[in-house]
């Protein structure tokens, strides 16, 4: 198992941690932030294929931040894959 303490930039969250198993989300916890919409977001991805969570979250725009939590987790777990590259 791979574990990814993550420090986003531009939103609410300070930290995102993500847990991964053979290219697979296991976990996510954000810490902060909107409790309701991140705990939904984590546990939609959790089971899902890193490069797909990616292609889904990648770019979504919070508020015309150029970002957004989803994006953060998106560019951590893209941040995870090319370690493992």
């Amino acid at each position: 198992m791979q574990t990814l303490k993550y420090t986003p930039e531009g939103i609410c969250p300070n930290q995102i941690v993500i847990s991964l198993e053979d290219g697979i989300v296991t976990a996510v916890q954000f810490s902060k932030g909107c409790e309701g919409n991140l705990q939904a977001v984590s546990r939609l991805v959790e089971g899902m294929p890193v490069q797909r969570v990616i292609e889904l979250l990648k770019g979504i725009d919070c508020r015309a931040k150029g970002t957004s939590c989803p994006d953060q987790l998106a560019r951590a777990l893209e941040q995870m894959a090319e370690t493992n590259a």
